[in-house]
């Protein structure tokens, strides 16, 4: 159990802030889990000699809303956006040794590989910014004042 700031319901999405007591990379992580793109994208406040080249960070993955709580469940692969620039696909090694070792189907691994590729798809067609590309999807995300 951790506290939560701020938790914000949207059709399409779920945004929740909160710190994050006794991380030495950041001190406040915000999220907005996002469904229908199987996708949740976070922000990092981090702590001054912690910092990393990226605006944003994509956790692929599974998440369901409910009417009273949301279920997630982490596919291992992660995108790492710069704004403007580039994202890179990461922990594949994750997402191999997990179909692997039985912890994820093999139908779900593949299916985290068609989210991530559709993702860096649509991101690039973008310029790779995030609020372009979900903005076509009908998605605006809102993020706290640094």
């Amino acid at each position: 159990m951790r506290a939560v700031d701020v938790y914000t319901v949207e059709p399409w999405g779920l945004y929740m802030a909160r710190p994050t007591p006794g991380r030495a990379q950041f001190h406040y992580l915000e999220s907005w889990l996002l469904p229908t793109l199987g996708l949740r994208a976070s922000v990092f406040h981090f702590n001054p000699g912690h910092e990393r080249d990226q605006d944003f960070y994509l956790d692929v993955g599974h998440y369901t809303a409910g009417p009273a709580r949301w279920h997630s469940e982490d596919h291992y692969l992660d995108l790492v956006l710069r704004t403007g620039r580039e994202v890179e696909l990461c922990d594949v090694d994750e997402l191999l040794t997990a179909v692997r070792h039985g912890l994820l189907a093999p139908e779900v691994g593949e299916r985290a590989v068609q989210t991530a590729a559709t993702a860096i798809a649509g991101l690039a067609g973008c310029g790779y910014r995030l609020d372009r590309w979900l903005a076509g999807h009908g998605m605006a995300l809102t993020w706290r004042e640094t």
